[in-house]
């Protein structure tokens, strides 16, 4: 639920902003639409800030494409098309814009929460403020057809998909797009339990220290790394910084489990079918909501008899289908596709045209992605491929992977020292503060190169590949491993590893790169493909954290999410693993406490970590390999 995540509002905004400096004073642009300003009542008497955009010129009944979120509503019309809206307003659409409850101008009071509570009939929630302003809007917006869709990415997301708990009767069809479900578990701030430091505490800061704005956190020092590593144990956030002040933060650190709080949290629990038409959009490097989505899916697909259940996934950082084209991500392209635009073009407008203008068809697949290493796009009748089979690929102890068990022979594992004082950055120093934008967009595809180095961090790596080796559906990691501490975090990579005559596949290396090309080389480059984290402390519960037993190996499922990439002939495949990743990941202390978010200095200690590789503790990634 964050700024980069409502990705698609912020381009409408800028370009809402920025449309009178972009056209010549002397020949002013005529508005493409008409924009009222409305405070739309609720059931409990608050009145909600919302902009109706109406298309310039419209002729007969259109249907509503409706939007709410935290972030702020246009103040005046564009006079240009936003890119992110090009191919739906083509197909004509009165788009309305909501702040939510205690944002900006809205009343009422903001609690950055996502609980939906059924049983209680007077409760006010995102869902039942959705339902009453469709109600409002249906009734009192000029010329409407009576038919509502909803779509967002991030909060925006989020926002849209509650309305599957309950929906207006008018509402038929929605795009819940990178929304987060259960922010504990996965999603923004948290990855199983282990906290996403610097940008919970960045976010929450940014959503309640002013109702009327969006505030960035003011850093000391540029280099976030450096920053976070001198605050020290959790505790001095509030102890030298907010004092108390952030309501979000302080639920974050009372409530370091998975308890009551963090459960109620997880609306997605409460879903269990495909109430409305729904396009989940996921991206497979989406730094921020990469987990829900996919959730989302499976839940609804519990019972959808209707078939109104789907799923787009593609090689994106959070919310870049809704750019103007998605030619690529940081130094990796696409093969010349323009991906977000064919996402929006070939697959968001007819899914909202068949089902708010009754034009087209529906769709004939469950599942679409862009494919990364092909870079094709493919349908799937179900998802994950019923072809895919679940194929281990083995780590070995001298530092090598392959589609071979490991057998008898020598240590059987390899080990480190992870230091909490010296902790492995999760990308290149410097590191620029998460908010406002910056290069925190594309650091899931970042050259793993600036850490294979380090002692803290084992690299295995295969052969190069004789054939292409397709990946499709959920990867897992499934580790062996001891710790000499009483606790510890095990982060997994699997990595792409490209060979070192790979720049001449991008273009001609003699004409070199041509205007819109990637100048920098892929050479060698170690593409992740998927990166996540386990805290030791809740192998066993996440609602009843438990002390590891020092030196003794355990086994560490660590989830990867669902994948769709070609490990293409001549790369190889590489495995990183460390046990630090900072500062997204909080540091954990090592030594096991009963709370990390009031460990003290004295907690932190370095530990012995042992990552096994032998017959009887066969450490690998599960690969879903299509034939």
């Amino acid at each position: 639920m964050r700024l980069d995540k409502c990705f698609s509002l912020i381009l409408l905004l800028v370009t809402i902003s920025a449309g009178a400096q972009q056209t010549s004073p002397q020949t002013p642009s005529k508005p493409v639409f008409t924009l009222q300003e409305v405070m739309i009542p609720v059931r409990d008497g608050v009145h909600l800030q919302t902009a109706i955009l109406t298309p310039a010129g419209q002729q007969g009944a259109l249907p509503i494409l409706f939007r709410r979120t935290p972030y702020g509503v246009p103040d005046k019309p564009p006079e240009q098309m936003p890119s992110s809206m090009k191919e739906l307003a083509q197909d004509g659409y009165i788009f309305v814009i909501q702040n939510l409850r205690g944002r900006f101008k809205s009343e009422g009071v903001f609690n950055l929460s996502s609980w939906v509570d059924p049983n209680d009939p007077k409760a006010t929630n995102e869902t039942t403020d959705a339902y009453d302003s469709i109600e409002w809007l249906v009734k009192n917006v000029p010329n409407n057809n009576g038919k509502v869709g909803m779509y967002g990415v991030s909060y925006d997301g989020l926002t849209t998909a509650l309305t599957l708990l309950h929906p207006h009767p008018a509402l038929k069809a929605i795009s819940e797009q990178a929304s987060p479900v259960d922010q504990w578990m996965n999603d923004d701030d948290h990855r199983y339990g282990a906290l996403r430091e610097s940008y919970d505490f960045e976010y929450a800061v940014m959503e309640q220290a002013d109702k009327n704005k969006n505030t960035y956190f003011e850093f000391e020092t540029y280099d976030t790394y450096e920053w976070y590593l001198k605050l020290g144990p959790l505790s001095n956030i509030n102890a030298k910084y907010l004092h108390g002040s952030i309501p979000y933060w302080n639920s974050s650190v009372d409530h370091p489990d998975y308890d009551e709080f963090w459960k109620k949290e997880a609306w997605v629990n409460q879903l269990h079918a495909s109430t409305v038409p729904n396009l989940n959009v996921a991206g497979f490097w989406d730094q921020e909501d990469p987990w829900g989505p996919w959730q989302i899916f499976r839940h609804a697909e519990e019972n959808d008899p209707q078939h109104t259940n789907f799923i787009v996934a593609g090689p994106w950082f959070h919310g870049e289908w809704q750019a103007a084209k998605g030619e690529g991500i940081g130094l990796i392209p696409f093969g010349g596709h323009e991906t977000s635009r064919e996402f929006r073009e070939n697959i968001e407008a007819p899914f909202f045209r068949y089902y708010l203008h009754d034009q087209g068809e529906k769709p004939q697949w469950q599942a679409s992605t862009f494919q990364s290493g092909s870079n094709t796009w493919h349908t799937y009748a179900v998802w994950p491929p019923k072809e895919a089979k679940n194929t281990n690929l083995y780590l070995h102890d001298e530092g090598t992977l392959s589609f071979s068990a490991p057998e008898a022979k020598s240590e059987g594992y390899r080990e480190y020292v992870s230091d909490p004082a010296n902790p492995v950055p999760y990308r290149e120093r410097p590191i620029s503060p998460t908010y406002p934008g910056g290069d925190w967009r594309t650091w899931e595809v970042a050259d793993q190169r600036f850490v294979d180095h380090r002692p803290d961090v084992l690299s295995f790596v295969s052969e190069p590949l004789d054939h292409d080796i397709t990946v499709t559906g959920p990867v897992a990691a499934d580790l062996y491993a001891s710790t000499s501490g009483t606790d510890s975090d095990f982060v997994v990579k699997l990595i792409d590893v490209y060979p070192q005559d790979a720049q001449k596949n991008v273009w001609n290396v003699d004409e070199g790169p041509k205007p819109g090309q990637y100048a920098q080389s892929l050479d060698g480059y170690e593409l992740p493909i998927a990166m996540e984290v386990r805290r030791g402390r809740y192998l066993a519960s996440y609602e009843k954290p438990q002390p590891l037993t020092p030196n003794k190996p355990t086994e560490w499922n660590v989830p990867l999410r669902d994948r769709d990439h070609v490990f293409l002939k001549g790369h190889r495949i590489m495995v990183q693993i460390q046990s630090t990743w900072f500062p997204v990941i909080d540091r954990n202390p090592q030594k096991f406490v009963p709370s990390i978010y009031k460990a003290t200095n004295a907690d932190f200690v370095p530990a012995t970590q042992r990552v096994y590789c032998s017959p009887e503790l066969p450490s690998h990634i599960v690969l879903p390999v299509m034939p």
